[in-house]
């Protein structure tokens, strides 16, 4: 589907549905039955009001339209709130040319790859995404945009660039040329010792960063002989997590490796990414100090597949992705068992963009409910992103944020790979 932005966009939308006028005044989206994520429970034909975008009113059946009101009727469709991806890298997309991608796309070019990837997340029913890591702060950029009505997309939370060590996950420098490598620092998001990583905090919000990412241990598409290794010392940690509190944003860690996920979450972090190697005594520890786990199942997946591809990896790559990718999914069945706290997390980007929802039938093949999978993408995702009382249900008072599929999510949650309709802040990007 051709997109269009602005109100222009949600007025040619709302025509495409049988509707008049734009989404200025009231809309009321007539929906077949309605997923209630709190109670995990369908309820039957509802009608949603909305005014300048939010949800003002929710109605039992579907009342007489008042004369002049725009409505959309999806009386075929179930209607649930916007999906939440808590994991994402919205201005790239892996391939066997992404190593290369590194020294020939600008600035410019990672924006407007964001803007696509953007366009094609909202569309798959995600009208709200963390971002954790980027180049060039292309996803500030992005983010701005799309509050300001310029390009469509869902709404961000964005790290911008990840913080590392030295040679760690996402130092930008690995395994480049010696003469090329130089000795990248803080405002490029490398960090050695406190004062360092005090700074690089500071950027990131000097810049305009919603929260702050950190790759605690080694990761597996780094070009890097491990995977897991721990990379942050505890002071460095504790620097990070104080300075970040103080400029009023969360730290996310990247983690596969045990011993640098346990230091991550003595000093602190809001959310470990990934979490692989995470044993019994890590999940006893986040369960005690409430860090939310985000799995990231399909990136593991999509990994372990590609490593058995001849040349679309690096060795070195391959043979990490071999052993960390199929790991994940197991591990996120016995955290989930422990009773931690768990996000929806895809790592899109290492995984193809649009294809977010699959996540949702790795979570229930490892033994999560239905129910329990929509909460994850849902009130759970807004609880970490602190955001519970604006985003993640239908109610009144909250954005006018919603999807429409056909069948029950709550029955068949392949049913969220292919999405109909969407609104967000009550404009409508999707209508079929």
């Amino acid at each position: 589907m051709k997109m269009m932005t602005g109100m222009r966009a949600v007025t040619c939308m709302l025509l495409g549905l049988g509707l008049a006028g734009t989404v200025q005044g009231a809309v009321w989206v007539q929906c077949g039955s309605v997923v209630d994520v709190a109670d995990g429970r369908t309820l039957g034909a509802h009608t949603v009001v909305v005014e300048e975008g939010v949800v003002v009113e929710l109605l039992a059946g579907h009342p007489t339209v008042p004369d002049g009101v725009d409505h959309a009727d999806l009386g075929a469709l179930t209607c649930l709130p916007g999906l939440m991806d808590m994991h994402t890298h919205l201005t790239s997309e892996y391939s066997p040319q992404a190593y290369v991608h590194r020294f020939t796309m600008n600035e410019a070019d990672l924006a407007l790859r964001g803007a696509g990837f953007a366009r094609v997340t909202l569309e798959s029913g995600f009208t709200t995404v963390r971002d954790l890591g980027d180049s060039f702060n292309a996803t500030i950029a992005l983010r701005d945009a799309i509050e300001g009505d310029l390009v469509p997309g869902p709404r961000i939370f964005t790290a911008a660039k990840s913080l590392a060590t030295t040679g760690g996950h996402a130092d930008p420098t690995n395994a480049w040329r010696a003469d090329l490598m130089g000795d990248p620092g803080p405002r490029d998001g490398v960090i050695n010792g406190v004062a360092e990583a005090r700074k690089a905090v500071r950027q990131r919000y000097k810049d305009g960063a919603d929260l702050i990412k950190i790759t605690a241990t080694g990761g597996v598409l780094s070009v890097a002989r491990s995977g897991d290794n721990a990379q942050f010392f505890d002071d460095e940690l504790e620097a990070i997590i104080q300075t970040a509190a103080d400029y009023g944003m969360h730290v996310a860690a990247h983690a596969h490796g045990a011993d640098g996920m346990r230091r991550a979450v003595r000093a602190g972090v809001h959310s470990i990414e990934h979490g692989t190697y995470m044993d019994d005594d890590i999940m006893n520890l986040m369960i005690e100090r409430g860090t939310w786990y985000v799995p990231t199942i399909s990136a593991g997946k999509f990994v372990a597949e590609k490593a058995e591809i001849e040349g679309y990896f690096p060795p070195v790559v391959a043979d990490k992705a071999r052993e960390i990718g199929p790991v994940i999914q197991g591990t996120f069945e016995r955290a989930h068992a422990a009773g931690v706290k768990i996000a929806f997390g895809t790592d899109c980007g290492v995984c193809p963009h649009g294809d977010n929802a699959r996540e949702f039938q790795f979570m229930v093949e490892a033994g999560m409910s239905p129910a329990d999978a929509l909460r994850s993408a849902t009130i759970s995702a807004a609880e970490l992103l602190g955001e519970s009382g604006r985003l993640g249900q239908l109610r009144e008072g909250f954005a006018a944020d919603l999807i429409a599929v056909e069948g029950d999510p709550l029955e068949d949650v392949s049913v969220l790979m292919d999405v109909r309709f969407v609104m967000r802040d009550g404009q409508v990007f999707v209508g079929r």
